[in-house]
């Protein structure tokens, strides 16, 4: 399994917007490529008792080759042996940030 991690260069925000039309805001923790496709990982900001601050949401990732500028569409993942794939590259990526801070 090919995982490729990108660490935002500068905190990256995005607000999303729940099926109730209820807006969060989420602070950017990682792109994830899995088997070639390509994930965020965002933490929701000041969720209160309703987002607890350590859970973290997992989409699908999809950037407009053709503009940049375009916001990035987010797609939900229906499918719970993908979701895992993706929770378990992002385990790994938390495990390599913890390498990394013991050096």
């Amino acid at each position: 399994m090919a995982n490729n991690y990108e660490a935002p260069e500068e905190e990256m925000s995005i607000t999303i917007t729940l099926d109730d039309d209820t807006e969060v805001e989420c602070e950017v923790v990682t792109i994830l490529t899995v088997s070639e496709k390509d994930y965020i990982v965002v933490l929701p900001k000041d969720g209160g008792e309703r987002f607890p601050e350590d859970e973290v949401w997992i989409y699908g990732y999809k950037e407009n080759p053709d503009d940049p500028n375009e916001e990035p569409e987010l797609i939900y993942i229906d499918d719970d042996d993908e979701y895992e794939l993706v929770a378990d590259a992002f385990d790994e990526y938390l495990d390599n940030l913890d390498f990394l801070d013991e050096d």
